[in-house]
């Protein structure tokens, strides 16, 4: 669809509208205003002395709707005008593509990753959990299950948030490695089939740079409290490969303040007695096994080559191996699946009392598999179901939303959430996604993201993507890490 931007260059913002109602459109921007009787959708914003106007028109079928919008033009700082420009040009879009379509999307004029963020700033802010609801519903639309989704995960990230001490960072090692690559997966991961040649030199280069980068933690003070190896599939290394891993980074870091070190298990079938041991010496405490779907139809449908027996089996080895906290994924929407058959893959889930639960949106990605060929999956109804009867359940169990997230081309213009039993939140995934402190990452396509939360201000740096290149641009990827030193001589440390 055509879009006109006309006193802005908020893109991103504009093409999240677009998608969250017209999920099958990409956008392609134009250049100049929209001119009378063309089609598409025209995005203005006009700047007065007292408040900006943010106003969208929606040229459809000969059929036009309009939709505006207000934010004060003076905010405290420039990142809070920023907001409510762009707070502003989100609610026209949606004024006018709810007169359009005659619909209104769950998350009402909400984009982006972190639809808690709203609240969280609310609660810094000194208001209470009832004026962020207020906030969410009137300004934003927010529909009321996704704000009490948005509000739980605030609330914990509030408290997790004061007890983080200025220089406590997280820790991230990326093992872009899997046995096969699911069908609707665009993580980045190489399958074994096609790179597993690589993983012997990507386990000696990752362990130098955990050194290079554990020297320069220690010397500015940084605090490791949680610690989680991604992927990817981890435990496709070998039990060898996972204690040489580890073992640098208990060597390298200091890691006497660590409050949770997570390992993905993700994939059932890399799951064995060895790997546990020696994750389990190291002092992991929270180890993911993720089934996806109990229903052995709809994982073969997806490629992955494990059964709900082996995701039980893979289950039951992780408990015995002493771990206090499991998660497991499920993925509502896969090709194949049902709302009574997501129910039942739950229902199995829940069975097993696994102290964490997350819930994914399945989220169409253009280079996944399952995009490409253009399986059809269940629709925007259906998902909703499957949802709604999951939280459901999940909070009549005693289980609490704890952390949120959207993604692109989610069906349904949902979203994924972290379920945890009392005392077992996965304090990572909140820190991470609420962008609480520094996360530093380590490994293939991890990306560190330095915090400074007295200026509001996050600084990224990229590691690359892919085993091949992360081996070929090492030395440069180490030299770029020296950034963190800059960005640390230079924030300001206050909470």
């Amino acid at each position: 669809m055509n879009l006109y931007l006309s006193g802005h260059e908020e893109r991103y913002a504009v093409e999240q509208c677009l998608l969250a109602f017209f999920p099958d459109e990409r956008p392609v921007f134009c250049p100049g205003p929209m001119a009378p009787g063309a089609e598409g959708v025209g995005s203005r914003l006009l700047r007065g002395s007292a408040r900006v106007t943010a106003v969208t028109v929606i040229c459809l079928n000969g059929r036009v709707s309009r939709g505006a919008a207000y934010a004060p033009a003076k905010a405290s700082d420039d990142v809070e005008r920023a907001r409510a420009r762009r707070g502003a040009l989100k609610l026209s879009f949606y004024r006018a593509a709810c007169l359009a379509t005659g619909r209104r999307p769950p998350w009402g004029a909400l984009t982006g990753i972190r639809p808690a963020g709203v609240a969280l700033r609310a609660l810094r802010a000194g208001g209470t959990r009832a004026q962020a609801d207020r906030l969410l519903r009137f300004r934003h639309q927010v529909f009321p299950r996704q704000r009490f989704l948005c509000l739980e995960a605030a609330e914990t990230a509030r408290a997790i948030e004061v007890s983080l001490a200025p220089r406590d960072i997280s820790l991230y090692v990326g093992i872009p490695f899997c046995p096969t690559r699911c069908a609707y997966c665009t993580f980045v991961s190489h399958s074994v089939e096609k790179a597993g040649a690589l993983l012997p030199a990507f386990v000696r280069a990752l362990c130098r740079e955990i050194e290079i980068v554990g020297a320069l933690c220690r010397s500015l003070s940084l605090r490791p409290v949680t610690l989680y190896i991604g992927g990817g599939t981890p435990t496709t290394l070998s039990a060898a490969q996972l204690r040489e891993v580890t073992g640098a980074l208990a060597a390298h870091f200091d890691l006497a303040a660590l409050r949770e070190y997570s390992v993905e298990a993700g994939r059932p079938d890399t799951v064995d007695a060895k790997k546990l041991a020696v994750l389990s010496a190291r002092g992991v405490t929270r180890v993911s096994v993720n089934p996806q779907s109990m229903r052995d139809d709809v994982l073969a449908t997806v490629g992955r080559p494990h059964t709900a027996a082996d995701a039980r089996a893979a289950y039951t080895l992780v408990r015995r191996a002493g771990f206090p906290v499991v998660n497991m994924d499920l993925i509502a929407g896969l090709p194949g699946d049902t709302p009574a058959g997501f129910a039942a893959s739950l229902a199995e889930v829940m069975a097993l009392h696994p102290e964490n639960i997350t819930l994914h949106t399945l989220a169409r990605k253009r280079g996944a598999r399952l995009t490409r060929e253009n399986r059809p999956a269940p629709g925007p109804d259906d998902v909703e179901a499957m949802l709604a009867g999951a939280y459901d359940r999940l909070a009549g169990a005693r289980y609490r939303a704890y952390y949120l997230y959207r993604q692109k081309y989610m069906a349904g213009q949902f979203e994924n959430t972290g379920w945890a039993r009392p005392g077992a939140v996965g304090l990572y995934n909140v820190c991470m996604m609420e962008e609480l402190h520094t996360v530093i990452a380590l490994g293939g396509g991890g990306v560190t993201k330095l915090v400074d939360l007295a200026r509001g201000r996050v600084e990224r740096v990229f590691n690359p993507k892919y085993p091949y290149e992360y081996l070929s641009d090492f030395e440069r990827m180490c030299e770029n890490k020296a950034r963190i030193r800059r960005f640390y001589e230079t924030c300001a440390e206050t909470r």
